[in-house]
This record gives C-alpha cells, sequence and structure tokens, in this order.
C-alpha cells in the first residue's frame, strides 16, 4: 500500500510539472513568443520545453550545516560531483534549475539527498495537490509538508513559497527523522530572497 502511494505520488508530481511546463510554454506562445525548439533553421519541434522554474543558487552548507546532521549520531560528507538519479523529483527539480545536494556518510554508506526548486504559484498549488491527493501531511513541518516510505527509503516534501523542498534517505523511517533536515532548509529559505520574488517588487 505504501508503495503503491508513492509511486502514484512521484508520478503524480512529475506530471504535475511537467504539465505546469507546458502551460508555460502555451502562454509564451499565446504572447507572441516563440515556441520551444521552433526557432529559425529548426527542422522539430521535439526540444525539451524550457525550465519555468528560478535558478537557486543557495549553497548546500547554507540549506544544511554539517552541525544539523550531528542529531543523527552520523558524520555526513557533501559530494560535489553527485548527479540525480533518472526519474526522481530531484532530477525533476534539477530540470528546473533548482538546487540539487548530496551527503554521504562513508561508513555505512547512506546517502541525504535534498533538492529545492523556486516554482511559479500554479506549479507550486499543482504539487500540493498532488501530494495531497497521494502522500501523508505533516502538520509538524509548519508549513505544507508531506512524507512517505517505499523501499525503505523515506521522503520528505514541504514548501516554503515559492520553494518545492524535497529531501530523501533510507534515514528517514517517520516523518519526525526528517524534521532536523527539513527545518534546517525552511529556515535558510525564509531568510533568503527570491529571485522570482524580488523580480515581481520591482517597479
Amino acid at each position: 500500500m505504501t508503495t503503491r502511494t508513492t509511486r502514484r505520488a512521484i508520478t503524480a508530481v512529475t506530471i504535475a510539472l511537467v504539465g505546469a511546463v507546458v502551460l508555460a510554454g502555451c502562454t509564451d506562445d499565446a504572447a507572441g513568443g516563440s515556441p520551444s525548439g521552433s526557432g529559425q533553421g529548426s527542422g522539430s519541434g521535439s526540444a525539451a520545453p524550457k525550465p519555468v522554474g528560478s535558478r537557486v543558487d543557495i549553497d548546500c552548507d547554507v540549506l544544511v550545516p554539517q552541525s544539523v546532521f550531528a542529531a543523527y549520531g552520523e558524520t555526513f560528507t557533501l559530494v560535489t560531483d553527485a548527479t540525480p538519479q533518472k526519474d526522481t523529483p530531484a532530477a525533476d527539480i534539477a530540470a528546473q534549475r533548482g538546487q540539487v545536494c548530496v551527503w554521504r556518510n562513508g561508513g555505512r554508506d547512506t546517502t541525504v539527498t535534498l533538492a529545492v526548486a523556486d516554482l511559479p504559484d500554479a506549479a507550486i498549488t499543482k504539487l500540493e495537490d498532488s501530494l495531497f491527493e497521494d502522500s501523508n501531511s505533516v502538520p509538524t513541518y509548519t508549513v505544507e509538508g508531506y512524507f512517505d516510505v517505499t523501499g525503505g527509503l523515506g521522503r520528505a516534501d514541504a514548501f516554503v513559497a515559492p520553494y518545492w523542498v524535497n529531501v530523501e534517505s533510507a534515514l528517514f523511517t517517520e516523518p519526525g527523522t526528517a524534521q532536523p533536515v527539513v527545518d534546517s532548509v525552511r529556515a535558510a529559505l525564509a531568510g533568503s530572497s527570491s529571485p522570482s520574488a524580488t523580480a515581481s517588487t520591482t517597479p
């Protein structure tokens, strides 16, 4: 039951995000912009739609300082050359110009993967609706948050507008075990200035 629920959530979130990208492309076309992949000299319209997310440039050690991992009684090292696994939320977030961070515990070869995307309101709403239907709400995250486990991998999602925060690890067996990381990221984002938010307030 849990496996099916989590798989549905991952699929629904991916579909919601792709749908938001497509809608953004349609809006650009209606405003007179060129469809993605249909520029001069292009013989095909097969190019991937452009990202709708704003770039996230917050350093990994700002989002989750080493002191946070002390809560797990283990030492984790940032993997600077990590690549998100295909068909995961982290891969989707990377495609949206988000920040992806991976830490590894060498002793147990356990990883913590964090991904943060800065998305438009419409995309955030679609993601929240998908997770509301297919995951488990977690009020203790103090923002709209969700948690599920499948195959021994715990996944937490939290929304700190305009950010989507996704974190996964075998360390996370219940919502509370992901809480130190979620809280750290939430605090870091609350103290940051989103590029999209800044743009919206500029005269």
